[in-house]
């Protein structure tokens, strides 16, 4: 037995995207839960904050609710488009580059932001802010060729 053959590769489980169907059922479940729950479960995921976004669709116009990764930053959040590190955007960036206006709920606190598209230059000082929140988003950055997009949400004026 040649060397070569002792060597197994693997695709981690680290590295699996669920397909679409599934991250929607997981999605619709978590937001359900949580609101049953009033708010007071289904806060986290792997003991990592996570926040509620209310925004308008791009394409339907209709009020839609998505749990994403609560990154804290200044008066407001970042919202980060990973969508585990898949080739696309997540659909919600889209509904965020069309209609900016969302509310953000995080353990019962409520926000009214405007969301912006971080500029490159800037997006150098935000991945450690992010990083900081939710370590998985590096290994995402490695995950794909895409430059993953950053929301910088602030209180709207």
């Amino acid at each position: 037995m040649n060397d070569e053959s002792k060597v197994k590769t693997e695709d981690s489980a680290a590295d699996f995207i669920p397909p679409v169907w599934a991250m929607k059922l997981m999605t619709k479940s978590h937001v359900f839960l949580n609101r049953l729950s009033g708010g007071k479960f289904f806060n986290s995921l792997k003991g990592d904050d996570v926040c509620f976004i209310s925004m308008t669709g791009a394409k339907s116009g209709r009020a839609i609710t998505i749990p994403l990764m609560y990154v804290p930053y200044k008066e407001g959040v970042l919202l980060v488009a990973s969508m585990g590190g898949a080739p696309t955007n997540p659909v919600w960036y889209n509904n965020l580059v069309k209609h900016p206006d969302i509310e953000v709920s995080h353990r019962g606190r409520r926000m009214v932001l405007r969301a912006r598209l971080a500029a490159s230059a800037e997006k150098a000082a935000l991945w450690p802010i992010c990083d900081a929140s939710y370590a998985d988003y590096a290994d995402y950055r490695q995950r794909t060729d895409r430059d993953i997009p950053i929301f910088v949400c602030e209180p709207a004026s």
